[in-house]
């Protein structure tokens, strides 16, 4: 499947200027309402827009930040925009142009989270679920051959993405175990036999050395020395370290004190800010991760709940790992603990949100200063991709997880629902083959879905 980076062109550019921090506001505020289509469309938005249109950086700076991106956990779109608003208008720039990238679909969730719990029973929206939920199916499945396609480039590679899935899907082992094992089997295969690793290694298509890069005028001079802010510092890092940690620990401290003796909320915190440290994969991997945990360990949300959320999100623009939203969400509707039902699932919505979204910042504002330092890295490059491979076998676990909850939602003595098969499929069709957006697809099928009840 055709990537960002694959159709980024390079038009001419305008004089060399500065951009203003309002200008660049207006801006950030814009992207956080159009950010759909996952972040193969979100990130192509940032390239048109910040680089054909408006100049504001060098298609060389922007493929080096993306490349960064994609080499942490959680959303990359949400953190190229947080590299960039800090590229330009050093940490205030950041949390801002970070912050407008989420916000919006926050509200938007919210919204649909509390229509989804409190009238999900009604005909009419039990219809749109209806039409959802095999799109949902054929979302995951086509994320399988999308990361496939990219990840698995060698036998060695196919076979770290079966022990991953057999190890989620049979022996239920939790993924952060399974992305340390694939990462120790990158690394130490790539010291006993570099040859074979090091041609499995994906090469990043952001990075592709066929793009033509001109060094034409952008407001971000690559020929000019850095500016102070990008330059690494230890004391920078450290102060960095101090805050954040201070910005976690206030309020695990709040929660403690205020949730003692129902620790719903506080185990939620928990739990998103470990889920948010290995999310390498994105939404998808982070969501089977999330689903095994939720649904099986806690039993916060049922496996149609889950299913139903990622159909949401898909609606709204922004991340698409703003679905951990509507878990949060559907755990505190389902376990008040004292709380009344829309309260306990507000809090407990705002509190996943803001455990997954704050390493994210943390990442950009630590690790953006010394990128140098991590490109290259042979070490690194074994590790990540083995970490990709195994991150194949876990999506295509989710598929599976999610197509057995729509399709055989009565066990499988009961008889599949066969509509659900052919929209699946069509749906698939329509996402894979035909290239059609998936905000059209859900919304089509959902329509179809209320058609079919109402009639």
């Amino acid at each position: 499947m055709t990537t960002p980076s694959e159709t980024l062109k390079t038009e001419p550019s305008a004089p060399c200027r500065t951009v203003t921090f309002s200008e660049a506001l207006r801006f950030w505020v814009k992207l956080g309402f159009i950010s759909f289509g996952g972040p193969a469309g979100q990130i192509a938005i940032m390239h048109r827009e910040l680089v054909e249109r408006r100049r504001w950086l060098s298609e060389e700076r922007f493929l080096h930040a993306l490349n960064y991106c994609m080499l942490l956990p959680g959303p990359e779109a949400q953190q190229l925009a947080t590299y960039i608003g800090w590229l330009l208008h050093r940490n205030w720039g950041g949390l801002v142009a970070g912050g407008l990238f989420v916000l919006p679909s926050i509200f938007f969730l919210l919204v649909l989270s509390y229509g989804y719990a409190a009238y999900g029973n009604l005909p009419a929206v039990a219809g749109l679920l209806m039409g959802f939920k095999p799109v949902v199916v054929a979302i995951v499945l086509e994320a399988v051959f999308k990361i496939g396609g990219r990840a698995l480039k060698h036998r060695v590679h196919f076979g770290v993405a079966a022990l991953s899935f057999g190890a989620i899907f049979f022996l239920h082992v939790p993924f952060p175990l399974i992305v340390l094992a694939a990462g120790l089997i990158g690394l130490i295969g790539n010291r006993l036999v570099p040859h074979v690793f090091t041609a499995a290694a994906p090469k990043r298509k952001a990075a592709s050395p066929t793009a033509k890069v001109r060094h034409q005028p952008t407001v971000i001079d690559d020929l000019a020395p850095p500016s102070p802010h990008t330059l690494p510092s230890g004391r920078k890092a450290i102060l960095v370290c101090l805050v954040f940690a201070g910005l976690w620990v206030l309020p695990l401290l709040g929660l403690m004190v205020w949730r003692k003796q129902q620790p719903l909320h506080l185990d939620e915190y928990l739990f998103f800010t470990q889920a948010a440290l290995v999310t390498f994969g994105g939404a998808y991997s982070v969501l089977a991760y999330v689903t095994q945990a939720a649904v099986g360990s806690y039993g916060w949300l049922s496996q149609s709940q889950a299913v139903d959320g990622l159909a949401l999100a898909e609606t709204t623009p922004g991340p698409l790992i703003m679905v951990l939203q509507f878990v949060g969400f559907m755990a505190g509707w389902n376990h008040p603990q004292g709380l009344s039902p829309v309260t306990s699932a507000v809090i407990g919505g705002l509190v996943t949100t803001y455990a997954t979204f704050l390493p994210c910042f943390f990442f950009i504002f630590l690790g953006a200063p010394y990128i140098e330092s991590l490109r290259g890295n042979p070490q690194l490059s074994a590790a990540l991709s083995s970490i990709t491979a195994a991150v194949v076998g876990v999506v295509l676990n989710l598929a599976l997880v999610f197509g057995i909850a729509v399709m055989w939602p009565f066990g499988f003595g009961a008889a599949p629902q066969w509509w659900a098969m052919a929209g699946t499929f069509m749906a698939f069709i329509a996402l894979y083959r035909f290239k059609i957006d998936v905000l059209w697809v859900v919304l089509g099928a959902g329509a179809m879905g209320l058609t079919a009840t109402m009639l």
